[in-house]
Order: structure tokens, then sequence, then C-alpha cells
């Protein structure tokens, strides 16, 4: 199984993961590229998921020539992927092709930059807009966003989604990159998510942003500044 235990987060190490992330963090990879690559980290982290978390069970078949036994996945209609706007989208869409059953939730939050980061390390952030579909208490929640900094806007979308009463039986967070404080943040915040992620980089700079990271995944992903 392609995911450790690393104190903090569980860390995904699957060869395929890796290598989809070392093209997303250089440079020279251009739009279009990126967004494919983000699709693609998102599917192969939604395999690993399925592979680590979910449990199997044997079900009774018939073949073209007998009867005999299988193994099927449980649970692939009770997940909800949450899309955490907007640079989750291409990620998230690589998780759909890895569920495509699973009903999905959208939330609309942001640092507010221009406010500087706080001397905890934190951002303010907006919340401008939640729509979540029933979470029920069978449900694996995948909360997705690439980028896991200071750990304020999921913080933030964390509490959002709390506020609705909910209480799944898995609520994961699921990142490219994150950063120690960031991870730090969320298991003071939210002891009972478990943390995801493909890397867990050096430090954040003055500014809050992961070092080495991959730069700001949406601006990179839609080509704005």
């Amino acid at each position: 199984m392609a995911i450790e235990d690393r104190g903090e987060a569980k860390v995904i190490t699957h060869a395929l993961a890796r290598d989809e992330l070392s093209r997303l963090r250089d440079v020279e990879t251009e739009q279009v590229e990126f967004r494919k690559g983000l699709v693609r980290l998102g599917r192969i982290c939604g395999y690993e998921i399925i592979d680590g978390r979910m449990e199997t069970e044997y079900v009774a078949i018939q073949t073209p020539l007998t009867d005999t036994m299988g193994e099927r996945v449980k649970g692939l209609g009770d997940v909800v992927i949450v899309n955490v706007l907007r640079a989750a989208t291409p990620f998230v869409e690589g998780l759909l092709k890895a569920f495509p059953r699973a009903r999905q939730g959208v939330i609309s939050a942001s640092r507010d930059e221009s406010a500087g980061m706080a001397d905890d390390g934190s951002f303010p952030i907006s919340i401008d807009y939640v729509k979540l579909p029933e979470i029920r208490a069978t449900d694996t929640v995948i909360v997705a966003d690439p980028m896991l900094a200071t750990g304020s806007t999921m913080a933030a979308v964390l509490e959002a989604i709390r506020s609705q009463g909910t209480d799944p039986e898995q609520l994961l967070v699921l990142s490219a990159v994150a950063a120690p404080p960031g991870l730090v943040r969320l298991n003071e915040a939210d002891p009972g998510a478990e943390l995801l992620t493909v890397a867990i980089d050096d430090e954040l700079d003055d500014d809050g942003y992961i070092v080495p990271g991959l730069g700001d995944a949406g601006d990179r992903a839609f080509r704005t500044d």
C-alpha cells in the first residue's frame, strides 16, 4: 500500500503520484499540461484512497463458464467529494474518474492576501459560497485542495462542513503539497479529519507560500495572475 504515516499526515508515495507532482512543480510546465497533470494526480490519489481506506467484500458472480467468487469495493456509492474553489477543480475532475458515483459539494473560500499573515501564521478567510449534498454517517468525505499552506483556508472549510451537523465515517483532507504549519493547524482545528498529501514540503515563506511548492495552482491552471 502506497500510503505512509508521517506523523502529522499520511503521504501517498505511489511512483506515478511522485512523477506527476514533479511535472507540476516544474516552472516550464505550461497551463494545459499543468491542468492535465492535476487531473491525472487526482485520479491516482483517488485510486490510492480506494486501495488504502476502503474495504472490499466477496460476492458471488457467474462467468461465461461457471459460478465463482469475486471481490468488490464497498462504499463506492457513499462518497462525497468537496471541491474547494478554484484550484481544486481539475484535481477533483481526476478524483471523479476514480469515484464516478460520488456526490459533489462546492465551497468557495479564499484568504485575504492584502491583510497579510498574522503572527500565528494564519490569514483571514472569506467563505463566499457553500453548497453541500446530504452527508450521511456512512459516507467517506474527501475535501480536495491542491495546496495546504498555512491551513487557514482548509480550517475554515472544515468548520463550514462540520456546521452542517455532519459526522461522516471518514473525513479526508487531500492535497498535492502541504507545509508543516498547515498540517499542525488542521490537526489542532479538527483532530477527526485525516490528512492525506503527496508531499510535505520544507516551509512557508514570509507571504505564506509553500517552499519549494509549485507556485499558485489556481493561477497556473487557469492562466491568471
